[in-house]
């Protein structure tokens, strides 16, 4: 059995990396398995414990980074953040093209760890900051201090996009996720 690809979805915060994913996992052509990050921060309405995240203690967080457990982590506004390398790996042993919807930090971690290893790095870009901002400011998840500081990130995200293979501009949901699918379809 062939091993899959490391499908790295990246981006600022509100970018929309989430709805592509939730487009991209409708094509069945493309064998996808969505590696579900491990994250301390409790959930938001709608979320799903195994499906969006695994929501955890920071004290399990915290030893699993004792024991090396991660491809990557990272730590946000006071929460943490990361994908287990076990469960990455079997997925991709198993044939599947395993999709990681990752901030850029964590994809330069991976991408530092993986290379050469059948990976497609994919940056998402909005159209522009100001759309960006009224994305963040619409979810309605989020105090005002806590939207200025994503914003503010995404700002200094949006300059790493060099990093990537590719980069795509999230102009309509339709339209990025088609072109993320072709990406994918070149490279399998």
């Amino acid at each position: 059995m062939k091993k899959g690809l490391l499908i790295i979805l990246s981006g600022p915060s509100g970018v929309g990396k989430g709805t592509i994913r939730q487009y991209l996992m409708k094509y069945s052509e493309l064998n996808l398995a969505y590696s579900v990050s491990v994250t301390t921060r409790e959930p938001r309405p709608g979320e799903v414990d195994g499906v969006d995240y695994f929501f955890v203690s920071e004290e399990y967080f915290k030893q699993a980074i004792k024991e090396n457990k991660f491809l990557e982590y990272t730590s946000f506004v006071g929460h943490h953040y990361g994908t287990l390398k076990e469960y990455v790996e079997n997925l991709r042993n198993e044939g599947k093209n395993v999709l990681l919807e990752i901030e850029t930090n964590g994809a330069k971690n991976v991408l530092d760890q993986v290379k050469g290893d059948g990976e497609v790095s994919i940056f998402l870009m909005p159209p522009s900051i100001e759309e960006l901002e009224h994305r963040i400011i619409n979810r309605r998840t989020e105090p005002e201090e806590i939207i200025k500081k994503r914003v503010e990130k995404a700002r200094e995200e949006m300059k790493k996009q060099s990093l990537y293979q590719y980069v795509v501009v999230n102009d309509t949901r339709e339209g990025a996720a088609q072109r993320i699918r072709d990406i994918i379809v070149s490279k399998m």
